[in-house]
Formats: structure tokens, sequence, C-alpha cells
């Protein structure tokens, strides 16, 4: 269709990363100050430099080795900052933690064994941020998914400053594959191994997870 290949050629003139638009919503979740914090599927890093200004140790963890090649170059020395090859699902040096975030990466890896992990490793008190991906269906999922294909282009000429682009950012580069568990069943889930946290869905085929381990 004329109009799809337009968008198409639009998003590859103008791209951006749809992720590293949710991290100062991710930082406004936080407190001004904490101890220790994890990165599950860091990628490049953006967000785990964003931690470590208010945190007193902060761990990367992403399963490939090259994009984190990348992160360690982009990190300043005397930042208290590590990164290493691990599985979100069983990494446990260095806990538990005060945060844990975890950003397009929760449906690469199994739902229920993931988020009961994630509660083990909070500490008590701390709070944890997923931006995630799921499968879109119900009605109201699809017209969010409809708006974010008409709005993509137009954001990402903005971040842009309507300067086409070499190639997409680093954090665009690693492989990825399309999110197979619905959204209803992600909630369903969620409130039963995290039960309290604020669930909502967003633009740009990604939603939002809140929850805080009681004292």
């Amino acid at each position: 269709m004329p109009l799809l290949d337009a968008l198409a050629r639009l998003n590859a003139a103008y791209p951006w990363s749809h992720n590293a638009r949710y991290h100062p919503w991710i930082m406004r979740q936080l407190p001004p100050r904490f101890d220790r914090a994890l990165d599950v599927g860091c990628g490049s890093g953006d967000l785990v430099r964003l931690l470590a200004t208010r945190a007193s140790q902060v761990h990367g963890i992403d399963s490939d080795e090259r994009v984190l090649g990348a992160a360690r170059e982009s990190t300043p020395a005397g930042l208290s900052v590590t990164y290493a090859v691990a599985d979100g699902t069983s990494y446990d040096r260095g806990g538990p933690y005060d945060v844990i975030t975890c950003v397009a990466v929760l449906h690469h890896l199994p739902l229920a064994e993931t988020l009961v992990h994630f509660r083990r490793q909070l500490a008590p008190g701390g709070t944890l941020v997923v931006v995630g991906c799921a499968e879109e269906d119900t009605r109201v999922q699809q017209a969010l998914g409809l708006v974010s294909v008409l709005l993509n282009p137009l954001y990402g000429w903005v971040r842009n400053r309507g300067r086409r682009s070499a190639g997409p950012p680093v954090a665009m580069t690693a492989p990825t594959r399309h999110p197979d568990v619905p959204y209803t069943e992600l909630a369903r889930e969620v409130r039963r191994v995290l039960p309290g946290a604020r669930l909502r869905r967003g633009l740009f085929w990604r939603y939002t997870l809140v929850w805080s381990e009681a004292r």
C-alpha cells in the first residue's frame, strides 16, 4: 500500500529508540537515591548510566557480548558500574537490589519464571520497573498500535531534528523477536506474581509495569 510504503521510508530515514523514550519516565518512578540497581537487558548501557547518577552500584546484564562492549566503552571511568553477560532469569550476584529495571526484554524470557526471579531479587521496599512488549489482543490495544504506526515517523523526525540518520541507534541494533504473549495473559500473570502492580498500556508498542516490594 502506498501509505505503508511511505511510512516505512520515513521510519528508515528517521530511526529513533522507542526504549530510550521511556528512560525519563523510568527515573521518575524511582527514589532520589538508592543503593544497588540491576538493569536486565541493558544493551548499550544508556539506562545503566542514568541509574548510576542516583545509585551507589549499578549492574547491567545482557546476553549480547558485542553490545556490552559498546556499553563499556561509553561508560565514563569512575562510575560504580559493572557489566556482565548473563540471563535475567538466573543472575543473582550483587543482590538483593533496591531497583530492578527491564526494558523491552521480558518478552524474550519465560514470563512467570522471570517475574518470580525479579521478585526474589528485589530488596524489601525496592522497586521493579518494566517497559515491555506484548501481543495486541484487544481493540483498544490495536487502536493504540494503529496510532503508533502513524505517529512513529513524525516522532522520529522530531527526535532527529529533521536530519536523516545514517543508521539506527546502537540500542536498536540488537536482534529482536515479536512478542507472543497476549497482553491480557500477561496482565493475569502479573497480578498473580506481583499483586498490586501498576500495569498500563502505552504508545509505540510498549506497556509499563511498576511494583514495589513491601517492607
